[in-house]
Formats: C-alpha cells, structure tokens, sequence
C-alpha cells in the first residue's frame, strides 16, 4: 500500500499543478488537488517503515475520505456539466478537477479496505 499511496499522491499533485497552469494561472485553489498530494507522499514514504505502516496507512485512509468530502460538491457539478443544466457550473474547469481529485480517492480508499480486510483474514489465518 506505501506505494500505491506515494502513486496517488504524486497523481494528485500533477493534477493540482495541470489545473492550475490549464486555468491560466488565475486561481491558486487550482492548486488544491497538490496541497493534498504533499501529505499523501509523506504518509506513503512513512508507510515503509514497519513499525508505522498501519497507522500510516489508516492515516492515509482518513486523509482519503476527508478529500472525497471535500470533493463531492464538484463531482456533482461535473455531472450536470454532462446533462443538460451545464449553464449552470460556473466554474466548469474546477468541477472536473474535482471529480478527477473525488475519482483519484474512491480508487484509493477501495483499495485500502480491500488491503485491510486482507490483512485481518491473513492474520485471522495465521492464529
């Protein structure tokens, strides 16, 4: 999982850096995705030291879960950018961003349960 979390941090932070320079450098909040990206790194580089790669990636999890909250307005405003109400987004370039960001970390968090319930089977069998 360390690595895994240090490939989704290093996505977040081109994601955050593409949308900024896409936008025309206009707004720093397109740089967002990146601030996010940073503690992503650092928890999947802890994440290989043993004594800390549970908690680490428990951590990462959470930091997971507070992202896709933060996110999910925009991944519905990237839905209406499909429907017909696309009038309505006024800031379409941040709503994709988002529900790239919002993707990026539904993968992530399925990913850690799905480690974690494999972790607690093995050890389960292990007894």
């Amino acid at each position: 999982m360390p690595k895994i979390t240090l490939i989704t941090g290093f996505l977040m932070i081109i994601l955050g850096a593409a949308s900024y320079i896409l936008t025309g450098r206009q707004s720093m909040t397109a740089l967002i995705p990146a601030c996010f990206g940073i503690p992503f790194m650092i928890l999947g580089a802890l994440g290989y030291k043993d004594a800390l790669r549970k908690h680490v990636m428990h951590a990462a999890a959470t930091l997971s879960l507070i992202s896709m909250i933060a996110t999910f307005k925009g991944t519905l405003n990237a839905f209406k950018l499909l429907g017909s109400s696309a009038a309505e987004v006024a800031r379409p370039e941040a709503a994709i961003s988002m529900s790239i960001m919002f993707t990026l970390c539904l993968i992530f968090l399925i990913l850690c349960i799905r480690s974690f319930v494999v972790g607690r089977l093995l050890k389960k069998q292990a007894r």
